[in-house]
């Protein structure tokens, strides 16, 4: 079933819409928030919000051209929420690794008032993505969209760890750079 269609179902308010993602893009889903949870269980509670999210968010929003990243980004805002509550006292490691490498590049804001602002930079980190080369996107994407450690990364381009360290660093440098150019940076 095409992604019109269940946004028609989700519109229409037939429950058959959720069994239609579920079976469409369920095992994708799972799978990212599993490599950012690491807990079959909690992956699974996490997929099964966002099925529910989708829900209530869909009648508003309609994500016809873009219903997979509109659930992934559901999904993935929900296990980073868990993580977070989970490592109140005890801090996960490579959610702390992730968020340090790019928050030299990126500041968060967490000001409502900014969240125009904020919608302007996703479409200049956008763009910035866009004009990169293919596996230096498809490199950056599963590090920080994915959240795929750096050896999961190498062996799956086969490179060696330290080749797709440099290219993230040099990567974040040129995003960094971007973001300087369109004013988002000093």
């Amino acid at each position: 079933m095409d992604d019109g269609a269940i946004v028609d179902m989700f519109l229409s308010r037939d429950e058959r819409a959720i069994d239609a993602i579920r079976e469409k893009y369920g095992a994708r889903l799972y799978t990212s928030a599993l490599r950012i949870l690491s807990d079959p269980s909690d992956a699974e509670e996490c997929v099964s919000d966002a099925y529910y999210q989708a829900w209530d968010r869909i009648p508003p929003h309609e994500p016809r051209q873009y219903l997979f990243p509109f659930l992934a980004k559901v999904v993935k805002a929900s296990a980073l929420n868990r993580v977070k509550a989970q490592s109140r006292e005890k801090r996960s490691a490579a959610f702390v690794e992730l968020t340090e490498e790019l928050e030299n590049v990126i500041s968060s804001s967490s000001s409502t008032e900014d969240e125009v602002e904020s919608k302007e930079l996703s479409r200049a980190i956008e763009a910035f993505l866009e004009g990169l080369p293919g596996e230096k996107r498809a490199v950056f994407l599963q590090r920080y969209w994915e959240m795929l450690s750096i050896k999961q990364i190498a062996e799956g381009f086969g490179y060696s760890e330290s080749r797709i360290k440099t290219l993230l660093h040099r990567t974040r440098n040129e995003l960094k750079k971007h973001l300087i150019k369109e004013g988002f940076l000093q």
